[in-house]
């Protein structure tokens, strides 16, 4: 990302620029949207708002499904300029379409089931209430989205904030302006005359502003430290926010567990798109008694990747420059404080591009067990059991996902519900990503509040109760004008229900 000035006149607004991460080239250039800006397209959105609110589930169904068609019908376009502001590989970014068209197609469809109306049982006392909960929209949310998948991660809350009836502004990353102007342009061919779906590009500078903008809730992706910038300026306005801020995902490996899938699904979770994946995995628990046999397929396996700048390469180069340096710093300091490189080394950064690192036997202090490395680098340590492999798992303050391998899926189970973590999954690593109607966010320093599943759907509703009285109470206690006679009746209801001696 580049912030330019514009040649034409100084009053108008700087240019951003995205760049190729893999040549440095220029993808797209956009104005750089200020507060004033941001506060204008948020007031565009609020009218559209009311229109969309206004079609129902099924006109707002019928809607997504068509935008979901010219996302489909584009998608090896879009795709292309994925795999040019990230630097992943083609393949890869046409994976996370795919996975994304999946979401927006249940949310589409699930919404009115999730969210109409429908009644709730009074009780006794109130028989002479019908009672009945429903979900409104907020308004307009406003989705302040990453850069590792500028695609499939801000969509997790964008598809579910319209099917609930929102209308949505959406700040991209500064480095992946163009992905997002190519989905705007896509629902504005789907929904002509109806921005429901608007784009301000800008840096952290318009994420503020839009988090500070009156929108009617926050969705946020990204680290904890700028979550809490983003909590401050929503909190000027009461306005609730949920966050998703990344994590230190953990993958336990038990003594029977089949290691090839282990080493298969470890190699994917930590190396895949050069290891930018929140919930990927970054330190591995492992049993003694198959340490050796397990860290040993684990090497030859990673041995054989490498990064690079065209689609045969195994991943791509960081996509965020800078975040070399903290990778450095973190396969540094584990092996100043005695842990040992079993594939690559410091020697591994090299520029924008990081061989894939295997570290073992890291003090658990490290940065490189307690923080996000967020590159292709991780940590095998060696455990007695899986009761030490839980204890390790939930040490750290993040609690995103977590992965366990087993053949004992029950012992599986019961691991899984010990674990400090908002998704877990057994015997493969992000298992949850294309199933839809499981919430997914998590705990800790990885944030609150859900997206997917009905959850999600419920995330950007307000929940409004309704109570009809039908018919005259039998027993007046709504009233200032209370009788002896209907006071000794709620007395003795009192303990004809809730008193314990009387069941």
């Amino acid at each position: 990302m580049t912030l330019i000035a514009d040649d034409h006149t100084a009053s108008e607004l700087p240019q951003l620029v995205s760049l190729d991460p893999r040549d440095g080239s220029a993808v797209a250039s956009y104005p750089v949207a200020d507060a004033a800006e941001v506060d204008r397209t948020v007031a565009a959105a609020r009218s559209d708002a009311d229109w969309w609110a206004a079609q129902g589930f099924a006109g707002r169904k019928r809607h997504l499904l068509a935008f979901k068609g010219q996302v489909a019908a584009g998608a090896r376009d879009l795709a292309a300029v994925i795999s040019r502001e990230t630097g992943k590989p083609a393949g890869d970014a046409l994976l996370e379409v795919v996975l994304t068209l999946t979401h927006l197609d249940w949310a589409a469809k699930r919404a009115g089931r999730v969210l109409q109306r429908r009644k709730v049982a009074a009780g006794l006392i109130n028989y002479n209430q019908k009672a009945s909960v429903g979900y409104e929209p907020y308004g307009v949310v406003g989705v302040i989205g990453p850069w590792n998948y500028p695609f499939y991660t801000p969509m997790g809350s964008i598809s579910y904030a319209l099917a609930a009836g929102n209308a949505v502004v959406f700040k991209p990353s500064e480095l992946t302006p163009a992905t997002a102007k190519w989905v705007e342009d896509a629902w504005n061919r789907a929904v002509p005359g109806h921005q429901v779906l608007r784009v301000v590009v800008g840096d952290g500078a318009t994420g503020g502003a839009l988090a500070a903008s009156g929108v009617d809730k926050v969705a946020f992706t990204g680290s904890p430290g700028t979550a809490r910038k983003v909590m401050a300026a929503a909190a000027a306005n009461l306005t609730p926010i949920v966050v998703e801020a990344g994590g230190k995902d953990a993958m336990i490996v038990a003594a029977d567990a089949d290691l090839d899938a282990a080493v298969d699904a470890a190699v994917f979770g930590a190396m895949g798109n050069a290891g930018q994946t929140c919930a990927g995995v970054e330190r591995i628990y492992v049993v003694g008694s198959v340490a050796e046999a397990f860290t040993t397929k684990l090497v030859a396996a990673a041995a054989k990747l490498a990064p690079g700048g065209d689609d045969a390469a195994s991943y791509g180069p960081m996509t965020l420059g800078r975040q070399s340096e903290v990778i450095a710093g973190h396969i540094a300091a584990a092996l100043a404080d005695g842990g040992t490189a079993l594939l690559g080394g410091p020697e591994s950064v090299a520029g924008g591009y990081v061989g894939p690192v295997i570290l073992r036997d890291v003090p658990e202090s490290c940065a490189a067990v307690r923080e996000e490395t967020f590159g292709p680098v991780v940590v095998v340590n060696t455990v007695a059991d899986l009761d030490e492999a839980v204890s390790r798992t939930n040490a750290v303050d993040y609690g995103l996902t977590a992965s366990i391998f087993t053949k004992d899926l029950h012992a599986g189970a019961r691991l899984a519900n010990r674990l400090r973590a908002g998704a877990v999954t057994v015997n493969s690593v992000l298992g949850f990503a294309g199933i839809p109607g499981l919430p997914f966010g998590g705990r800790g320093e990885s944030g609150f509040g859900r997206i997917h599943g009905d959850a999600g759907l419920r995330e950007f509703s307000v929940v409004k109760s309704v109570a009809v009285q039908t018919r005259s109470a039998m027993i007046k206690l709504l009233t200032m004008d209370r009788s002896e006679k209907d006071m000794h009746l709620t007395e003795r209801m009192l303990h004809l229900l809730h008193d314990p001696k009387k069941h």
